[in-house]
Formats: structure tokens, sequence, C-alpha cells
């Protein structure tokens, strides 16, 4: 099963060399790296270029470039990876074994905060329990999808935040998640810039916004405060 993995990027130029160099093992097994744009104001799409299969400039808006991502992809299963999340060892063979052993169409990696300080620890584990119980995740556990089911339901909304809750609702729709108890590590820069109990509660006060129809628009001006 050929994998496409889409990354949307905006202003990663001191992160994206790093990662494309990490999933270097994936293109030589036959996979292929898309990278999209947001119209960074650095080098970013430059320095991709020399580690992508492709790289795209497009609207600066997650869920517009992960949407033009799977528009251009040529594999079966398209993998949305952020470029501070890291994936395990052999992800690919990983994603594979699982799909063909569950029948399956969608799913996610469990995630580790790259702090690993206790506090951060019981983050992820939270984290875990959440996505595992709601079959929601969030973007940094790795989402990977059938490009065929995908398309079908329409891509991910338009939406600037809540667009990875928004599309795990409709994938559940149509069935149950893989979730893969092999860890992808995140970031724990937002937690550490912002505090980790004022990030924490931001988080749960977003969610719940967004659960009494809060417009996303709205919440994306208090999740980008730097915007």
């Amino acid at each position: 099963m050929k994998l496409s993995l889409i990354l949307p990027v905006l202003n990663e130029s001191a992160r994206i060399v790093q990662q494309l160099q990490r999933l270097q093992c994936l293109r030589e097994r036959g996979h292929e790296i898309l990278v999209i744009d947001g119209g960074s104001h650095d080098d970013t799409a430059e320095l991709a270029a020399v580690h992508a299969d492709r790289v795209e400039t497009w609207t600066a808006s997650r869920s517009g470039q992960m949407n033009r991502g799977a528009e251009i992809a040529s594999g079966e299963l398209l993998l949305f990876l952020h470029v501070d999340t890291v994936l395990p060892d052999h992800a690919d063979q990983l994603i594979d074994s699982a799909c063909q052993a569950s029948q399956r169409q969608w799913g996610w990696f469990d995630v580790r905060l790259s702090n690993s300080s206790f506090p951060y620890r019981l983050i992820s584990r939270m984290m875990n329990w959440r996505a595992r119980l709601t079959s929601i995740c969030t973007g940094d556990q790795a989402m990977f999808v059938a490009k065929d089911l995908f398309h079908r339901l329409g891509g991910y909304p338009a939406i600037p935040l809540m667009e990875d809750i928004a599309m795990s609702k409709s994938l559940r729709r149509t069935g149950k998640p893989i979730c893969i108890d092999s860890f992808v590590v995140t970031s724990s820069r937002r937690w550490e810039q912002y505090g980790l109990l004022n990030t924490v509660l931001l988080m749960w006060r977003l969610r719940l916004l967004y659960l009494v129809g809060v417009s996303p628009a709205r919440l994306a001006k208090q999740y980008y405060p730097d915007r």
C-alpha cells in the first residue's frame, strides 16, 4: 500500500529539513512526500523542495492545504503529518499491517509529547485515552485515511480550526478507527511557550465552545493569539 504523506506548513524553515530527512526512508520504500506551503515568508518551500516529491504553495489554511495535498496524492492511503510530529520507525509497515488485520480504512497513532517530565506524560495519556474513547483524534496524532474514503466524504471542512475533530466525526460514522499503540512524538513547544495549565484549559474551553456551536473562526482567534 502506497502512502502519501501530506505536510501542511507555514514558516517552518527551522524544522522542515530535519523532518523531511527523517522521512527519506519512506520515500526509499516507494511512498511519497507532499509539502503544501501556506505562503511562508521564509524559505520553507525552497528548503523542502530538495527532500520532497512535490511542493506546492496554497491558501494559508491548514484544512485547505491538506485538501490540496489529497488532490494531488498518488498513494492509496493519505497520512497527514505536522512538521513537529515524528513518526515511529516503520510507520508504513505498522499502518499496512493494522489495515489488513482490521479491514478498517482510517485511524491514527497514540501520541507522546516531546517533554518527558511527568506532567507532559500525563497529558499524553489523557490525549490518547480521550481519542480512543471518542474516536476523535487531533492533528498531532498523524491521522491516516484511505484516499477514496477521504474524497467520498468531501475532505476537510473549510474551517480555520477544529478541522481534525470535524473530519474525525465524519469518518467515525463510516466505521471504527484503527488506534496504533506505537507512539508518534509531537513537540510540546506550545505547552512550554504558553504554560502547561493555561494551554490545557484553553484546549478544553475551545473544544467545549466548538461542541456548543461557536464559530471556528472565533475560536481560531483565541488559539492563534499572535496572528
